[in-house]
């Protein structure tokens, strides 16, 4: 028998036991697309799939390589590389639809058996998963100190290339979550709306001096200075956002209001009125916050104030079931965001609180984040072709799953995300805040 032969049984063999145990799964599972093979055919998934949505597998060697190490981040690998393909729709169009409810239960009936069986033919084939754009740093976790590098795990994430942020992001360049006054508002006003609520909370007054630690491209900054009259100061460790917003300050003639520079915050000294840090203690690290906030404690005045905002996960039993890396974490840190770690609410307020703020305020805005990345996924997804020539198809792959993937954790609660309003109490007696929060929602002319 010739190699072609061979080849060609296998392949055979193969094709129908893969539309064996679809054919299985479309019984229990039923899900709402299809599963096209690398003979070009489809397979429906479930009783009532959508005609142009499915996912597309390159070869046999995906199912033999997720049979033999059937990890998440293999399934990561194999669809970064191209091997696996969502085709027909964007990743949020399959999230939409395969994310129903008892979708989870409906798993518990597939046969591991029947599965097993139709598994055997591709015991032996194997696909190549060479990804390039991993962190190759030495500690992706960001947990050993004597490895962290906070310079290095900021250039992975934000040196992309401003030109790839520009592709999703609203006019302004804001990389945190918006804030929808009404759910039907758009990016761009959900941006600015943000960066007013966040300029209320500070209580900003002409002249005081601000400080914005990990200025992004500089939107706050700049809508502090220009509608509230602050002097604004802002730090990085991104050369490509420095860049960005030392020209947008020039273009925009603030330059006698907005004072810019790359520096680490632990470097940090002088005196200010009121401090940002907006999207910024997620790369800090869980046991580093109580170093974070005790420096900004330092560089406050007495009664200045505070606003923390960032993403947290819901609290466990046990600070140990807590701390551990679950497979979609190590993800993140390894593709996406190295040296990230995500805090729980009560420890940042117990950990600002042990460093002497008083804190004033709590405010969750989980769902203005789930929509916030919903729209950016949506966007990137719009502008693929654009994505793929700035940064090649395995980066567009992953942020395309990154932005969607934390959209539905946000808005299913697995992801949430805080702004925490404290003063430093550092003498006995009133903060300088308001008695009530209504000043927060008044309409005020623009200065």
């Amino acid at each position: 028998m010739s190699p072609a032969a061979v080849v060609s049984s296998n392949d055979t063999k193969q094709l129908a036991a893969a539309r064996k145990a679809i054919a299985h799964l479309r019984e229990t599972v039923d899900a709402p697309f299809s599963i096209e093979l690398w003979d070009g055919s489809r397979e429906p998934l479930g009783s009532n799939p959508h005609p142009e949505l499915r996912i597309a597998l390159a070869g046999p060697g995906v199912i033999g390589t997720l049979i033999r190490r059937p990890t998440l981040d293999n399934a990561v690998r194999l669809y970064a590389t191209g091997q696996i393909e969502f085709r027909g729709g964007s990743l949020i169009d399959f999230g939409d639809l395969a994310r129903v409810p008892g979708s989870t239960k409906k798993l518990r009936g597939v046969s591991k058996k029947t599965l097993l069986k139709a598994a055997l033919p591709f015991l032996f084939s194997k696909a190549e998963t060479p990804v390039q754009h991993d962190y190759r740093g030495e500690d992706d976790t960001g947990r050993d100190a004597s490895k962290r590098d906070n310079s290095d795990y900021i250039r992975f994430h934000y040196d992309l290339g401003n030109d790839f942020y520009k592709l999703f992001l609203d006019p302004r360049m804001q990389y945190s979550c918006g804030y929808f006054t009404d759910w039907d508002n758009t990016l761009e006003q959900a941006q600015h709306d943000k960066l007013d609520m966040i300029c209320r909370k500070l209580r900003l007054k002409p002249g005081e001096k601000m400080l914005d630690i990990g200025f992004g491209w500089g939107g706050l900054v700049i809508h502090a200075a220009q509608n509230y009259g602050v002097q604004a100061h802002g730090v990085t460790l991104s050369e490509e956002q420095f860049a960005y917003t030392s020209d947008k300050v020039k273009e925009l003639g603030l330059e006698d209001q907005i004072t810019l520079e790359i520096k680490d915050y632990s470097k940090l000294t002088g005196t200010y009125d009121k401090i940002s840090s907006i999207g910024m203690y997620e790369h800090v690290g869980i046991d580093n916050l109580p170093t974070y906030f005790r420096t900004l404690w330092g560089l406050l005045r007495d009664r200045g104030i505070l606003l923390n905002h960032g993403i947290t996960r819901r609290s466990k039993g046990s600070t140990k079931a807590f701390r551990r890396m679950r497979p979609e974490h190590k993800l993140i840190a390894k593709y996406i965001f190295p040296g990230g770690e995500l805090d729980h609410i009560g420890n940042t307020v117990q950990t600002l609180e042990a460093r002497r703020f008083e804190v004033h305020d709590v405010e969750d805005w989980r769902e203005h984040y789930g929509l916030t990345t919903r729209k950016w996924a949506e966007r990137l997804a719009e502008r693929k072709e654009e994505a793929i020539e700035m940064v090649g198809p395995e980066r567009y792959r992953l942020w395309e799953g990154y932005l969607a993937g934390v959209s539905f954790a946000f808005m299913d609660g697995s992801l949430r995300i805080y702004q925490v309003v404290a003063s430093k109490h550092a003498a006995k007696g009133r903060s300088e805040l308001p008695p009530t929060r209504a000043d927060l929602y008044e309409t005020r002319e623009a200065a």
